[in-house]
């Protein structure tokens, strides 16, 4: 286990003494969110303004995203408050009195960023394979998903599994068995959040809008094209979910 290395204390006008420990690199934010609500709860005051993110980085030897999504987990239970032009100011941990769903509100979240970027390193490379490998019949069969969520999305019903079954046949096109079980973990993670994300209004079309033009290069067997269409399908899809999550 990596040993924790002690930092020195930092004195200035904005903010009290605080001694902060080194986090190893391996831990997650949740290591510098407990040692910021330590500090909160043992020594900062309410209204003491936080050393700025950059300080923060610095002092607990970790990185800005680790620090901010700390940061914003805080915020979220009541704990911490952005100020405008001043920076982010402690709030009485009374009254913030920990609040556990908020806390998983924010984890979920953040695991379903996660999967998405996970989704953007993928699926852009495997409609790129599919365009160049995809044989009539997967064209027939994509035409055949396509029709059946065509049909659900003018009978307002929702096409959750016409949806999942694009983006499989796909994986299937571009032929690499490995990553199919790739694939249906991703597909099996996420099926909760598109189910309830496929009922926001003009989702469904959204997202069937995305698999035609990504079906369309395909069929043309451009790969470039087909591999640019998924890349904006899914940035579509991610702007979506975290904005209604």
């Amino acid at each position: 286990m990596v040993s924790h290395q002690t930092i020195a204390m930092i004195e200035t006008e904005s903010f009290p003494q605080i001694d902060f420990e080194a986090i190893s690199r391996n831990k997650i934010y949740q290591e510098v969110a407990k040692q910021l609500e330590r500090h909160i709860a043992e020594g900062l005051k309410p209204g003491d303004l936080l050393p700025s993110e950059r300080e923060l980085v610095q002092m607990l030897g970790v990185s800005r995203t680790s620090v901010r999504d700390a940061i914003r987990s805080l915020e979220l239970v009541g704990l911490l408050e952005p100020r405008q032009g001043i920076g982010t100011v402690v709030c009485d941990p009374s009254a913030a009195a920990s609040n556990p769903l908020a806390r998983a509100l924010f984890e979920k979240k953040r695991m379903i960023a996660d999967l998405l970027d996970v989704r953007k390193m993928i699926e852009p490379s495997l409609a790129y394979r599919a365009a160049r490998r995809i044989s009539q019949d997967e064209i027939a069969e994509m035409e055949d998903i396509l029709r059946r969520h065509q049909k659900k999305v003018d009978a307002d019903e929702v096409g959750i599994e016409e949806d999942s079954e694009f983006h499989y046949a796909i994986a299937l096109a571009s032929d690499n068995r490995a990553v199919l079980k790739v694939v249906d973990v991703l597909m099996d993670l996420l099926r909760e959040n598109r189910e309830l994300s496929l009922q926001v209004e003009g989702r469904q079309k959204k997202s069937l809008a995305g698999h035609r033009r990504i079906f369309s290069a395909l069929k043309r067997g451009n790969a470039f094209a087909a591999e640019a269409a998924m890349r904006r399908h899914l940035q579509e899809i991610e702007t979506i979910v975290l904005k209604n999550l």
